[in-house]
């Protein structure tokens, strides 16, 4: 149990992978400046316009404004009225809402509505719609009060949910309006987790975030046409694979590829969707990583919160009336790049979308601090007057590259002409109150700068300056880290080696890496092998021996704590649910058929391994809260050739045909480890385990 635990809080991660995912959430939420909608519409905005247009229409429906819904719908989605089945329970929801107002005129609009709209609606919907329409009829007789009525369902107010969540979940699909990858990428991993935790029989150490943020509730699934009944049979591997993903039955797999016409990747999609996230928290845990890595600025006016309260107006963009449902979307698109291709094999993919944050992921500089010449903290740690760190090469031009947070406005409203400016300005025009600070919090911004200032010095390998200056602001910092002063230190002999200077490579080895390994003799193998790198090519590049952006992040991490500042939730989220991932695939001893398409993999890819890492590893248990976290292990460091995760155990490996595992799944509807399991037992033979479990 410690070991599991243990391994959640160490687990390696590419965290420029998650910057890259992060940014584009932020970007296609329009929660960060810059990313307004631009005037040509583009797939990426076109998916943003829709889900606004889904989250308004879903506000109308759980409000009971139906007609405002329906207008909307004829207005821009127009073919999803043609659905006889959804037009009848709009045209039944709304006679129940007209005759909860209670008056005289809604109880005639009610009886107007039934007979121009309802009944005929009534006779070609589906089978069982004219039953439910004489049903519904009660509801003008019995009172919504009335608990003992028959009709005591269609009275209730959640009722408006299901249709709500119902039609969101249609509109989804049709307009192709799927939430961002992270958003997909974070319901799978919590789920995933859950399911691992409560097989293993242990409470999660995130347990109190995980519960807060993916909710318990998901919007009904869309059911395929009528037409689509008679649709050929799917792969029985896709099917399981769908089931046992989101957690479906196997007719509720089979519904939902009948629904996408047979598109893997579009259904899991769509069930994903399903899943019910806690926006305002999730753009709370979004804000701190951002704020933690340089991505945007922190404002000290406001530190800890989210710009909620700022007015403003979030617009559904010019939307054509009647246009082709799939004009203007691309699968899944939600970011610059259309999901389809992140697919399994995502080297390329990662490529593709960190290509359009390339100018995102370059602003992440530290700017100066407002005042390191006072330090009111408790703590030994010292703010030295002009310190390089901070002060390095920070001019206001690059102060201003750090994108500016906005937040998430909640009031939309459905306008005609596209407005991609109006928000924007309302959020950089608007009156910020100058109040003066505690230094309090002006102290802490410091903090946050001479971290992401020491990370920034690291990721471009300037390890001797980091040295220099964690030296200078802690004196004590290494004495508690010194795994974290001998990988600075490989980077620094590695460097002297590249550049030819065998001699100072070797004083650096005999005045600092053999020291370090003499008083931990675990070091004393990678020392051993930082050594060899004298016998090899110095063309070789220094991010080939070891990933710089892992120990620039472990070195922040680990100097975060001691200055008082915790990694933010969201690492802590990452960290464990990727590991349960792995684990959890470990049991079903196969690949993740859909973790490139969530980028999972690409998180998972963390590049060389350190060569202190397995020395790292082994220190563990004694590290104090100031220590640095482990970076890398070699074990994890590369990802397979297929794109699957690291440590997979194939089926075959222990002599388990693929096409038997399926066939006891299908017919037992067991999970997969238990179904290798029972093969395990009976040779393999599948007709023999059904015989066993049937006799």
């Amino acid at each position: 149990m410690c070991e599991i635990l243990e391994a959640m809080d160490s687990t390696p991660v590419n965290w420029e992978a998650l910057d890259a995912l992060v940014i584009d959430f932020a970007k296609s939420e329009r929660l960060i400046d810059g990313s307004s909608p631009p005037s040509s519409p583009s797939p990426s905005s076109s998916s943003y316009r829709w889900r606004l247009l889904i989250s308004q229409i879903r506000r109308f429906l759980e409000s009971g404004d139906i007609d405002s819904a329906i207008d909307l719908l004829r207005t821009h989605a127009p073919a999803v009225l043609d659905d006889h089945r959804l037009l009848f329970r709009l045209q039944k929801q709304k006679f129940i809402e007209l005759l909860r107002k209670g008056t005289d005129e809604d109880r005639d609009s009610a009886i107007k509505c039934v007979r121009a709209s309802l009944a005929p609606c009534a006779l070609d919907a589906y089978p069982e719609a004219y039953e439910e329409f004489k049903h519904v009829l009660l509801a003008l007789i019995y009172d919504k009060d009335d608990e003992t009525s028959p009709v005591v369902n269609e009275w209730s107010e959640g009722r408006r949910f299901e249709i709500a969540g119902f039609l969101s979940s249609v509109l989804r699909a049709h307009l192709h309006a799927y939430d961002p990858i992270f958003s997909m990428t974070l319901r799978y991993l919590i789920s995933i987790h859950k399911g691992f935790c409560l097989h293993q029989g242990f409470s999660s150490p995130i347990t109190n975030l995980t519960e807060r943020l993916l909710l318990e509730e998901r919007d009904p699934p869309a059911t395929p046409q009528e037409s689509l009944f008679e649709a050929p049979p799917f792969d029985e591997v896709d099917i399981q694979a769908l089931a046992h993903a989101v957690e479906l039955t196997r007719q509720g797999a089979v519904d939902s590829l009948k629904f996408a016409k047979g598109d893997l990747h579009q259904a899991f999609q769509n069930e994903l969707c399903r899943m019910r996230l806690d926006i305002t928290l999730l753009d709370e845990l979004i804000r701190e990583y951002c704020i933690y890595r340089g991505i945007i600025e922190s404002d000290p006016t406001n530190h800890g919160e989210g710009l909620h309260g700022i007015s403003g107006k979030a617009v559904v963009d010019q939307l054509e009336p009647g246009s082709n449902l799939s004009e203007n979307c691309s699968v899944g698109s939600d970011s610059e790049m259309s999901l389809s291709s992140v697919h399994t094999g995502s080297s390329q993919s990662i490529l593709d979308l960190t290509s359009t944050q390339i100018a995102d992921m370059e602003v992440r500089y530290p700017h100066e601090t407002t005042s390191s010449n006072e330090d009111c903290s408790t703590s030994k740690t010292r703010y030295p007057q002009g310190n390089k760190a901070v002060q390095r090469n920070r001019s206001p031009m690059e102060r201003g590259k750090r994108k500016r947070w906005r937040g998430r406005n909640e009031n939309l409203e459905i306008v005609s002409e596209p407005s991609s400016d109006t928000d924007l300005n309302d959020c950089t025009k608007m009156d910020i109150k100058k109040s003066s600070m505690t230094y309090n919090v002006t102290n802490r911004l410091d903090k946050y700068e001479i971290i992401l200032g020491m990370k920034e010095l690291a990721s471009e390998g300037m390890t001797t300056e980091v040295v220099e200056e964690i030296n200078a602001l802690d004196p004590e910092f290494f004495t508690h880290n010194p795994i974290l002063l001998f990988q600075l230190k490989q980077v620094e002999f590695f460097k002297l080696v590249r550049a030819g200077d065998h001699s100072s490579a070797l004083k650096v080895a005999s005045s600092h890496l053999g020291p370090l390994a003499a008083k931990d003799q675990a070091l004393l193998k990678p020392l051993k092998e930082t050594l060899l790198t004298l016998l090899k090519s110095t063309e070789e590049p220094i991010g080939k021996q070891l990933p710089l952006d892992t120990l620039a992040t472990s070195l922040q991490v680990a100097l975060g704590r001691r200055l008082g500042i915790e990694e933010p939730q969201l690492m802590k989220i990452i960290r464990a649910t990727l590991n349960t991932h792995s684990e959890w695939f470990k049991l079903q001893m196969c690949k993740d058929q859909f973790e490139g398409l969530l980028w999972i993999n690409s998180l998972k890819e963390v590049g060389s391994p350190l060569l202190g890492d397995a020395a790292s590893k082994s220190t563990t248990d004694t590290c104090t809260q100031g220590s640095s976290p482990v970076t890398v292990s070699s074990s994890n460091a590369r990802m397979h050739e297929d794109g699957s995760s690291p440590n997979q155990i194939s089926s075959t490996d222990i002599g388990c045909d693929e096409n038997s595992i399926i066939k006891v799944m299908e017919f037992l509807a067991l999970p997969r480890a238990e179904a290798i399991h029972l093969l395990a037992q009976y040779n393999g033979n599948a007709e023999t385990v059904i015989q066993q479990i049937f006799a």
